[in-house]
C-alpha cells in the first residue's frame, strides 16, 4: 500500500503526469456529477420503488454508483459499451474481414472501434426502450410519445457520453477509462455499503452482542484476505528460462545471455469479471424489462435466477471462458516462438519452432486454468455465502473486490510505466 502512494506522489512531481492525473480526476468528477442529474419526465421515487422489486438489478445499482436506482442520465452506465465490445471481439474471431482489420494495426483497430461505438448506441437504445416499457409506472405523464422519445434518447445519450468520457480518459489521462468509470461507481457506494453492514451488525447483536461482533470481524477479515489473495495472484507470474545463442558480427560477439519469458498468472486482469457480469445482466435484464407485466414461466425464471445456485455456476463458467479467451488474444505462443527463433533465442532442452510453441501453450493453459478458477471462486463464494446465510446487498462481494483491486493495480502499473518512459527520455536528452 505504501509503495502505491509513493508511486502516486512521485508521479505528481512530474508536470506532464500531473496533468494526466488531474484530467482523469476531472473526468471522473463529471461522471459523478452526471450520476445525480435526473432524467426529465421520470419520477425518481416511483422509479426506485419499481427497481427495488427486482433483485436482478441490485448489482446494476452498485456498479453505476446509485445512478440506476435514482433514475439519472447515467442509469445504464457503460454496460452497452461492454456488451458491444464482447460482440465485436467474438465477430473478429469469426469473420475474416474483421480479423484482417485487427491485424492491420492502428488504422484497422480504429475502424473496429467505430463499429463498437455504433453497436453501443444500438444496444443502449434497446436497453433504454426496455427500461421505459418495464418501468412505465414511473413516467410522470403516463406514457406519451413525447415522454418515450425524451426518456429513451436521454438514457441512450447518457451511455454514449460515458463511452466518450472513458475514451478521453484512456487517451489523455491515466489508466483504462471504462474500467475507471466502473471503479468510481463502485467506490461511490462505499458509505451506503457501510450502512448496510452496520444494519446487519445491529440485527446480529440483538440477541448476542459478542456473536454480532465476531460476525462483523469475520466479514472484514475475509474482505482483507480476499484483497491480499487478489494482489498475490495479479502480481504472480511464471518465468520460462530463455537462452540466446552466441553469434559473431564482424569482430563483435552478440548474444549468449540468459533471460526469462514472463507469463502473468492472470493475463486477462479484471476483463473476464466485467464481461461475465455484463453477459449475466444483459439477457436477463432485457427479458425482464420487455415482459415486466407478464407472469409467464420464463419471466419468473429470469427474475429468480440470481437467487439460485445455477446463477453462481453459470457465472463461474463464463469467467473461466473469458479468462481463456482473453489470455489467448493477448499471448500467442506461436508468435512468441517465432520471435524467439528469429532473434536466436531458445528454451533450454527444446528445439525452436513447434516444440517451443507447444511447451509455451501447455504452460499458458495450466496458468490460465489456475487464474480462471481463482477469479471464479473469489466471485462466486460470496454469492453462495449470501444464498446460504440469506445475506444480500453487501458491497464487499467478490466481484466488487476483484474490480477495485484489479483496476487499482493496473492504473498504478500504467503510472509506473509512464514514469519509467519519461525517466529514459530525460536521460537520452
Amino acid at each position: 500500500m505504501g509503495g502505491m502512494f509513493e508511486t502516486i506522489r512521485n508521479a505528481w512531481k512530474i508536470p506532464d503526469l500531473r496533468k494526466k492525473i488531474l484530467f482523469t480526476i476531472a473526468m471522473l468528477v463529471i461522471y459523478r456529477v452526471g450520476s445525480h442529474i435526473p432524467v426529465p419526465g421520470l419520477d425518481p421515487q416511483k422509479f426506485a420503488q419499481l427497481v427495488g422489486t427486482g433483485s436482478l438489478l441490485g448489482f446494476m445499482d452498485i456498479i453505476t454508483g446509485g445512478a440506476f436506482k435514482n433514475a439519472t442520465i447515467f442509469a445504464m452506465s457503460i454496460t452497452p459499451y461492454i456488451n458491444s465490445s464482447i460482440i465485436m471481439q467474438l465477430l473478429t474471431v469469426a469473420i475474416p474481414r474483421l480479423e484482417r482489420l485487427q491485424r492491420e494495426g492502428e488504422e484497422g483497430r480504429k475502424i473496429i472501434q467505430k463499429y463498437v461505438r455504433y453497436g453501443t448506441v444500438l444496444l443502449g437504445f434497446l436497453q433504454a426502450v426496455g427500461l421505459y416499457l418495464s418501468l412505465r409506472g414511473a413516467v410522470k405523464d403516463g406514457g406519451s410519445i413525447l415522454s418515450f422519445i425524451t426518456i429513451t434518447l436521454t438514457f441512450t445519450a447518457g451511455t454514449a457520453f460515458l463511452m466518450w468520457l472513458g475514451e478521453q480518459i484512456t487517451e489523455y489521462g491515466i489508466g483504462n477509462g471504462i474500467s475507471l468509470i466502473i471503479f468510481a461507481g463502485i467506490v461511490s457506494r462505499g458509505p451506503s455499503a457501510a450502512n448496510t453492514l452496520l444494519g446487519y451488525f445491529q440485527n446480529w447483536s440483538q440477541n448476542n452482542v459478542l456473536l454480532g461482533v465476531l460476525a462483523l470481524l469475520a466479514i472484514l477479515a475475509i474482505f482483507v484476505l480476499v484483497i491480499a489473495a487478489v494482489v498475490w495472484v495479479q502480481q504472480g507470474e511464471r518465468r520460462i528460462p530463455v537462452q540466446y545463442a552466441k553469434r559473431v558480427v564482424g569482430r563483435k560477439m552478440y548474444g549468449g545471455q540468459s533471460t526469462h519469458l514472463p507469463i502473468k498468472v492472470n493475463l486477462a486482469g479484471v476483463i473476464p469479471i466485467i464481461f461475465a457480469m455484463s453477459i449475466m445482466l444483459f439477457p436477463s435484464t432485457i427479458i425482464t424489462f420487455f415482459a415486466a407485466s407478464s407472469n409467464s414461466g420464463i419471466v419468473r425464471f429470469f427474475k429468480n435466477f440470481p437467487n439460485t445456485i445455477w446463477y453462481a455456476i453459470f457465472y463461474a463458467l463464463l469467467i473461466i471462458m473469458f479468462t481463456f479467451f482473453y489470455s489467448i488474444i493477448q499471448f500467442n505462443p506461436v508468435e512468441i516462438s517465432n520471435n524467439l527463433k528469429k532473434n536466436g533465442g531458445f528454451i533450454p532442452g527444446l528445439r525452436p519452432g513447434k516444440p517451443t510453441s507447444d511447451y509455451i501453450t501447455r504452460v499458458l493453459n495450466r496458468i490460465t486454468w489456475f487464474g480462471g478458477l481463482f477469479l471464479a471462486v473469489v466471485t462466486v463464494l460470496p454469492i453462495l455465502f449470501g444464498l446460504i446465510f440469506h445475506i444480500s446487498g453487501l458491497w464487499i462481494g467478490g466481484t466488487t473486490v476483484l474490480i477495485l483491486v484489479g483496476v487499482a493495480l493496473d492504473t498504478i502499473k500504467q503510472i509506473e510505466a509512464q514514469m519509467l518512459m519519461r525517466h529514459y527520455k530525460g536521460f537520452l536528452e
